[in-house]
């Protein structure tokens, strides 16, 4: 059975209150388990079933009429979540790299929904559950303490953490400011050095001149200043390429072939 998981609102910085519960922010794959008829299936995000993909969790103990959410992800040689990894995972059956169910929520129990019960009630049921296997934990948060957690997350090179109200509902496909993440972004300088066509996408290199990859997150309101004091150099067919132009901006990380991941504008440089 799939249910459409809820979905979080981004804000910039964290804070400490205690009406919400902390938790570390997995970088990986959005994964909803359940369990019905005693056969477990599970679906991505966007309801595509994924069972064969990951077949260590087809003997996850837990009863039948039970729907969970989690985060699928593989942990690298230093003790991260390796998002490249478990995309490889992902998209070959002949990948080594072992992965682990990071299961935060219970959306249904016993056939019971719990999507309107608070989430602080929801925890305390999934780890009723006790759940033990080599693949699988339950993340329990802690109380507040959002800044410190945050840090903690930066030290240890993660992606991040969230912040949800305990006394949230599990809202149902929607994105709710009730659950909010804060991502550990890097920054880095780099050169804009041409665009598509219709500036959907901008290439990006280093200082240097190496490759950074291809950005598409820049506000209307930059792009009209880009356009505004950009030099044509050349066009093919698919690019236009210009005099460089240096900019700052955030990113996820660095892919192991030295590519920003998910690069978004944040200021212009020089």
């Amino acid at each position: 059975m799939f249910v459409s998981p809820m979905l979080l609102h981004s804000i910039d910085e964290p804070f400490d209150d205690d009406s919400y519960i902390s938790e570390l922010k997995f970088d990986g794959i959005r994964l909803i388990l359940s369990k019905f008829d005693n056969k477990i299936k599970l679906y991505s995000r966007h309801h595509n079933e994924v069972t064969t993909k990951f077949p260590e969790l087809l003997d996850l103990d837990i009863p039948n009429g039970t729907v969970l959410d989690g985060e699928i992800i593989v942990i690298n040689d230093k003790g991260v979540p390796d998002f490249e990894a478990v995309m490889e995972r992902f998209m070959s059956s002949k990948s080594s790299h072992s992965i682990v169910y990071c299961i935060f929520d219970v959306i249904q129990l016993n056939g019971l929904s719990f999507a309107a019960k608070p989430l602080i009630e929801r925890k305390e049921s999934l780890l009723s559950i006790g759940i033990d296997h080599p693949n699988a934990f339950v993340l329990e948060g802690i109380q507040g303490n959002g800044v410190s957690y945050f840090e903690m997350a930066k030290e240890k090179d993660l992606e991040g953490i969230v912040l949800k109200k305990a006394d949230s509902t599990y809202e149902i496909g929607k994105r709710s400011r009730n659950w909010l993440k804060v991502i550990n972004y890097q920054y880095t300088d780099v050169l804009i050095t041409g665009y598509t066509h219709r500036d959907i996408k901008f290439l990006l290199s280093y200082l240097d001149g190496t490759a950074a990859g291809m950005m598409e997150f820049m506000p209307i309101s930059e792009r009209k200043k880009f356009h505004s004091e950009k030099n044509i150099k050349s066009e093919t067919e698919d690019f236009v390429f210009i005099e460089p132009i240096q900019c700052s901006v955030k990113h996820r990380f660095k892919t192991k072939h030295g590519k920003l991941r998910i690069p978004s504008f944040y200021k212009w440089r020089g």
